[in-house]
């Protein structure tokens, strides 16, 4: 199974460059979790597009978003208990760690965002990924894929999105 991760897209709604990033990277991943700072309504309209689509409100979500998206979700998938959040404060060193304790036990993967810094790491057996950020603009743009082996175990791809794609699809 391959979880997509992506978090602050910091876009109100699509541009051909997100529906190229969408039809080449996003659209054949088994689940995509959108870890909060979506921005606008229209782009998380896009993105219930996909079939097992969650999404959490980041804290530069506009107000109507923020009231439809919860602060944080909780989902089985495949015997694995998922959260994601998107998170808070300033200190990165210790933010996954925060993230984790927030949470509580029984978790084994933890999605987050808010730092923009592509992070995998485990606390106290518990995955934590944080995507990076996946905005058109400024630095490299990046999502990642959680890859779910038929025992359970879990292992990341992080993947740089160039920002000149073309609107061919990859191999799923």
């Amino acid at each position: 199974m391959k979880i997509a991760v992506i978090s602050d897209t910091h876009a109100g709604a699509p541009t051909p460059w997100m529906q190229a990033v969408y039809q080449t990277y996003l659209e054949h991943a088994d689940v995509l979790v959108h870890c909060g700072d979506m921005t606008g309504q229209a782009l998380w309209s896009f993105f219930m597009q996909h079939p097992r689509f969650y999404a959490v409100a980041g804290n530069m979500c506009e107000w109507e978003l923020s009231r439809e998206l919860e602060q944080r979700v909780s989902f089985s998938l495949g015997g694995l208990t998922v959260g994601a959040v998107h998170g808070w404060g300033h200190d990165r060193e210790v933010l996954s760690r925060k993230v984790v304790e927030s949470f509580g036990p029984g978790y084994d993967l933890i999605c987050f965002g808010h730092t923009h810094t592509p992070e995998w790491t485990r606390h106290d057996g518990t995955w934590v990924v944080n995507p990076g950020s996946l905005r058109e603009a400024g630095n490299t743009p990046t999502l990642a894929y959680v890859h779910v082996a038929p025992d359970g175990g879990l292992t990341r791809e992080a993947v740089s999105v160039p920002r000149m794609i073309g609107t061919v699809r990859a191999a799923g």
